[in-house]
């Protein structure tokens, strides 16, 4: 569901992915935050069968399709919420780590067994 305040109007794959994005970037080890608060992130998580891990939370494969999608990296670079290296890395700015996707409690589901 997306947020009720979303400025940006990011449709709602923008959203989950941003979201992904923003729990990877709160990994330990999963990305490099730089000293002007901004989340380089070059290694994405690989699905086992229909799901895959961030952390200890578990998500549908079909809520990750945008994180190797470049259409998506480059609407959330146009948005200001990131900056695209397709595919090798996405930069999440201030703004990105920031923004409200209101989706994190829908896609990310809590851990438990692999």
């Amino acid at each position: 569901m997306p947020p009720k305040n979303n400025p940006l109007k990011l449709n709602p794959l923008q959203l989950r992915t941003l979201t992904l994005l923003q729990a990877i970037a709160r990994i330990p080890g999963a990305a490099v935050h730089a000293g002007n608060g901004e989340v380089s992130i070059s290694q994405f998580p690989q699905a086992h069968g229909d799901h895959f891990h961030l952390g200890d939370a578990v998500v549908a494969g079909r809520d990750a399709t945008g994180l190797y999608n470049e259409s998506v990296w480059n609407a959330l670079a146009r948005k200001g919420l990131a900056r695209a290296d397709y595919p090798r890395q996405i930069v999440l700015t201030v703004d990105g780590l920031g923004y409200d996707t209101g989706d994190a409690h829908e896609i990310l589901r809590g851990g438990g067994a692999h």
